[in-house]
């Protein structure tokens, strides 16, 4: 009853109250923010050089574990690292898979700042840099270069995160500075599964209020000095405070894409099965580390008759660093092999809502060339119809902005469709980069012939997705402008659309066939939309004359239904580039 009231008395003390709450809920929002203005500007600023260098970095499992080690140990935080990988993915700077090799890595990262601490007594505060670099990137958010802008917003948003990152962990419930809240814990201090459940779940309970690992160890070394816990109790914490340490990157992912999100949860699922394996594995992973300790000629955590307990309670912390160490690079070197399956089975748990989609990014080139060009070729061939049917659905939206009533919907979807305009842009240089790459090599005169072929096509699937933005900036306008289009025209348009819609099927039809192109289907589709578009000019004026709209509205009718035959030639270009090689 006494450690009840001591507990209610320690709370009443600390004076959490409203501005507390609301102090928490202000860090959580800078947090958040600084992640998504550092992910967007992310996009924005990443070149090839910077996918290529991420790409290189994580090209295989154990280069992207090196990187996670040499990140974490640089900014001495894994759950900054964690971060940093989840706007990386939502950025499409990693994939998936890559992102779960950091991961894995900044596990062990974390290791390397314990040991740092224990042995040099300091830790490096990103949060004392950030002010300095909000500072430097000031002056670039006032440039009128779009790509000096956009570094300044990057380098302000990683700033922010490192902020909002220190802000969550000063405004929660001070737990650090009352660790005497914790002493009714004594009364559990006996290592059997229960009691070791109870206390994992004691660890990960006081790693998410506390928003540090290091500072949630540090509780579990002065509950072990006290006495209040044995050491089998502080190790079934120190595996708790591994699941909780996931929840910073899955609160970041709340504002991020499908695939950040997915990042964020192979975190926690690889922290969860690894914590698992070690339970299974908890008594005899006790004696393995009672042999290492002693074979090292430390004092152990675990004495044996004839040897004092005081010194024991001194062995805890060096031996409960390398059971953390010992555990997470065990954990990295078992789970690497299931990172296929890790990735599996989070795209399961986290599958696309109806309204999202998964970002452009390139699907089947990877680094570097394959064995023939040929093969290289035939990989250039099978990411260019994934380009072709990303170009699709972007002519998806624009179909569907027609019927955006509501302002949030209506929003998000042009949100997307800019968003994809941009992307694409990239898509198209980066399979040029790769065809160029291949084009050094030893060619035959087909080849050769069909890589001119690649260049033309993809360059005109650009185009394609150029027209969609330009399409959907006409609609803007109109919206902004609060005009209405006729009920005859809207329908005229959708009539036009839908002739689009068939020619972009038959474009992607015509780039997955690895025979003939069906070059009179298209040619017919093509016809079908420069005669449309006479009509739909011939109205028009007639219309202009008679004053069945005003002349604003007609302006941007002619602009969609000219850019939509504009369209209609870029997809034809497509068929015509690629029927010279096959």
């Amino acid at each position: 009853m006494r450690s009840r009231n001591n507990i209610v008395e320690n709370i009443i003390t600390m004076n959490y109250g409203l501005l507390e709450v609301m102090t928490l809920i202000g860090s959580l929002g800078l947090f958040l923010y600084g992640m998504k203005l550092m992910s967007e500007s992310l996009q924005k600023v990443a070149g090839n050089k910077m996918r290529d260098i991420l790409a290189s970095m994580t090209s295989n499992r154990i280069k992207g574990v090196l990187t996670g080690i040499l990140i974490t140990s640089l900014v001495q935080s894994s759950s900054a690292t964690t971060v940093m990988v989840v706007s990386f993915v939502n950025a499409g700077l990693l994939t998936l898979q890559q992102s779960i090799g950091v991961i894995m890595g900044a596990n062990i990262g974390t290791t390397v700042t314990a040991w740092i601490i224990s042995f040099l007594g300091f830790k490096v505060s990103m949060s004392t840099i950030s002010l300095p670099l909000i500072g430097i990137a000031l002056p670039l958010l006032f440039s009128s270069k779009r790509s000096r802008k956009s570094w300044g917003e990057l380098i302000i948003g990683f700033a922010l995160l490192f902020i909002g990152l220190d802000f969550l962990k000063d405004s929660v419930p001070d737990i650090k500075s009352n660790p005497q809240m914790l002493e009714f814990l004594k009364d559990f201090n006996h290592p059997t599964m229960g009691s070791i459940m109870m206390f994992m779940f004691i660890g990960t309970v006081l790693t998410i209020l506390i928003q540090s690992s290091s500072a949630a160890m540090a509780l579990t070394l002065v509950m072990c000095n006290e006495g209040w816990i044995s050491f089998e109790l502080a190790t079934a914490m120190v595996l708790g405070q591994n699941i909780g340490t996931t929840i910073t990157a899955n609160l970041a992912a709340m504002v991020a894409n499908a695939s950040a999100k997915r990042a964020a949860r192979a975190h926690l699922i690889f922290n969860v099965l690894g914590v698992l394996l070690a339970l299974v594995l908890f008594n005899p992973s006790m004696d393995v580390l009672d042999y290492i300790i002693r074979t090292l000629g430390h004092t152990s955590p675990f004495p044996q008759a004839g040897e004092s307990v005081e010194a024991a309670q001194h062995a805890m912390p060096i031996a409960l660093s390398i059971y953390h160490t010992m555990f997470n690079i065990l954990n990295t070197v078992i789970l690497i092999w299931f990172t296929k399956l890790i990735a599996k089975i989070v795209i399961k748990l986290t599958p696309l809502k109806d309204n999202e989609e998964e970002e452009f990014h390139l699907k089947h080139i990877k680094t570097g060339l394959l064995s023939t060009p040929e093969a290289s070729l035939y990989v250039a061939k099978q990411e260019m119809v994934h380009y072709g049917e990303l170009t699709q659905k972007m002519f998806n939206h624009l179909q569907k902005l027609y019927k955006e009533d509501k302002d949030k919907g209506y929003s998000k979807r042009l949100s997307k469709i800019e968003k994809y305009e941009d992307s694409c842009d990239t898509m198209e240089l980066e399979i040029a980069t790769f065809l160029t790459k291949v084009s050094e090599t030893k060619l035959t005169q087909r080849s050769s012939e069909v890589i001119s072929a690649y260049y033309k096509a993809i360059d005109n699937i650009e185009s394609v997705a150029d027209s969609c933005n330009t399409i959907a900036h006409h609609i803007d306008r109109k919206r902004s402008l609060k005009l209405e289009f006729p009920e005859g025209v809207e329908k005229k348009l959708h009539i036009m659309s839908g002739y689009l819609a068939d020619a972009i099927n038959v474009m992607i039809k015509n780039i997955s066939s690895d025979d003939s192109v069906s070059y009179e289907e298209a040619l017919s589709i093509e016809r079908e939309i420069d005669n449309y578009r006479n009509i739909l000019k011939s109205d028009h004026l007639i219309n202009l004359e008679n004053k069945v709209y005003d002349y604003q509205i007609g302006i941007i009718y002619n602009d969609i239904f000219s850019e939509y035959e504009k369209m209609g030639d870029y997809i034809i270009n497509v068929t015509q580039s690629l029927k010279a090689v096959k």
